[in-house]
């Protein structure tokens, strides 16, 4: 081999060896999910993330869990008093416009996702259920600041042909909440786009993420 390029190979050798140690934990194909979880150390928090990532514990229960007025609600659902409020404040100012949102689903426990979980596991297969549902003790809903909602069509899965989507869309960080899945964004948030699934992080924080087209992850790594 001449001695070129027996050099010119050591070059290239030596660059991809130091392209893979600068680059190595980068996941060029999004986020790594489910992998160097942490465990939740401020789930008071009303920026609290938990995703796929980050994991609450397995008895945690928020200490002010309260009951959504019936009239902005399917059945029996709580959310934790802030959010509780804002929510129902939201949903009023929405009737008075002739909108209807109503919470389909808001507080979950462990195990309620764990079942939930399961049966899209076993109905859908593993890659189906991790897109479209967390893992116990991965779900935000376990935070008492999470709310699925349903509009005028009372099809939560429809919620985007709806004029109440169209609204919400515009007006829900004015009472603290982000749309906690927006589309496009996948690869950071680890879930399917989810135009039901709003979350409370307060008015302040809402707005910014709101103004910048962020993600919760985005918010909290750029603050």
């Amino acid at each position: 081999m001449r001695v070129e390029t027996f050099k010119k190979c050591v070059y290239i050798v030596l660059f991809l060896l130091i392209a893979l140690f600068f680059t190595k934990d980068i996941d060029f194909f999004g986020e790594k999910f489910y992998k160097n979880i942490k465990e939740v150390t401020n789930p008071e928090s009303l920026v609290v993330l938990v995703n796929k990532n980050n994991r609450l514990k397995e008895d945690y229960v928020p200490l002010n869990l309260e009951k959504i007025d019936l009239a902005f609600a399917t059945e029996e659902k709580y959310l934790r008093k802030e959010a509780r409020e804002k929510f129902e404040q939201l949903s009023q100012d929405a009737k008075n416009l002739n909108y209807k949102i109503i919470a389909t689903s808001a507080y979950r426990g462990y195990e309620y996702q764990e079942k939930l979980h399961h049966y899209y596991k076993e109905t859908k297969g593993v890659e189906y259920a991790d897109l479209c549902s967390a893992r116990p003790g991965h779900s935000e809903h376990q935070t008492g600041l999470s709310v699925d909602v349903t509009g005028s069509n009372q099809d939560y899965n429809l919620f985007e042909e709806t004029p109440e989507f169209v609204w919400m869309q515009k007006h829900a960080h004015e009472y603290g909440f982000i749309l906690r899945y927006p589309q496009g964004k996948e690869k950071i948030t680890g879930f399917k786009y989810e135009p039901w699934h709003y979350r409370y992080v307060g008015e302040e924080v809402a707005k910014i993420i709101y103004e910048n087209n962020w993600t919760l992850e985005e918010y909290l790594k750029n603050r």
